[in-house]
């Protein structure tokens, strides 16, 4: 069997579209086809089966996927004890969407100068998606938020950034009160599912304030695209840039500096791709 083809099967399963298993892959949807196709011919059995626009294993596929991710993670550990000589070999490894966007590229870039052999396969997704992935060992690492409850004993934490609240205001609104304008004018919430959401949320509820929500969503990009719109003021974290262009807007400074969302890197510590996280972890501390 081409482990190739049942990396593939995963993939689907796991991003529920071929389509999207594709761009994961870096192949063809007709190529995933193909691969899933030669699967279900060597074992004499149907694997996928299709629900409306989305992809589901069959009973015979999920038993696959379930001892497959095991069979891949192990055929990932012998390439990578085959090349411990040197600082080669793949990481896989998470990130939230301001870090992908954010500091990562600059930690990247001086990985890859540094480390020329070493291969990063980046999976985007959320703090609770990537914390999963980390703990199973499906990834090595992530760049994720610091979750408000202890990690498992089993992976390491370091923080790479604090970013404390602020209001997000227009920059044409009257008032430079923060407290006044979360009381006063439409919110527009982070979302209280994401580790962020809830820090903002518990300083409200600390300071008795109970404002007039207009929006609840999950995208720090699109919070600041509507702040701008004038529909709205935010408390959100202090994200790195690349903010959207042509914002005209202001921040403003929140009553207690110490409430900040942590960014920092979470990695499995019985990776067979220490070394790799460790290389990892001295480019972000040289770049931060």
């Amino acid at each position: 069997m081409d482990t190739r083809f049942l990396e593939s099967l995963v993939a689907v399963v796991e991003q529920g579209s071929i389509a999207e298993a594709a761009r994961r892959l870096n192949l063809t949807p007709a190529a995933i086809t193909q691969r899933i196709q030669a699967l279900e011919r060597e074992l004499g059995t149907a694997l996928l089966m299709r629900s409306g626009r989305t992809v589901r294993p069959t009973e015979a596929g999920a038993r696959m996927v379930e001892r497959g991710r095991g069979l891949l993670m192990e055929v990932r550990d012998l390439k990578a004890h085959a090349v411990d000589t040197g600082m080669a070999g793949e990481l896989r490894l998470g990130a939230v969407a301001t870090a992908l966007n954010g500091m990562l590229p600059d930690i990247l870039a001086a990985l890859a100068r540094s480390y020329p052999r070493m291969t990063v396969h980046m999976v985007p997704g959320t703090s609770d998606f990537l914390l999963s992935q980390v703990q199973s060992g499906t990834l090595d690492a992530a760049i994720l938020v610091e979750p408000d409850y202890g990690l498992a004993k089993t992976c390491g934490w370091r923080v790479l950034r604090e970013e404390p609240l602020v209001v997000l205001a227009p920059r044409a609104m009257a008032g430079d009160d923060a407290h006044a304008l979360l009381r006063e004018a439409p919110y527009i919430r982070y979302d209280r599912n994401t580790y962020g959401g809830r820090i903002a949320d518990r300083y409200l509820r600390a300071h008795e304030i109970q404002p007039t929500v207009r929006f609840e969503l999950t995208s720090l990009s699109a919070i600041a695209l509507l702040v701008d719109r004038g529909l709205g003021v935010a408390l959100v974290p202090d994200w790195p840039p690349p903010w959207p262009e042509g914002l005209s807007l202001k921040k403003l400074p929140i009553a207690d500096p110490s409430c900040v969302r942590r960014l920092g890197l979470l990695w499995y510590k019985a990776s067979a791709r220490l070394r790799l996280v460790n290389a990892l972890l001295e480019q972000a501390a040289h770049t931060g």
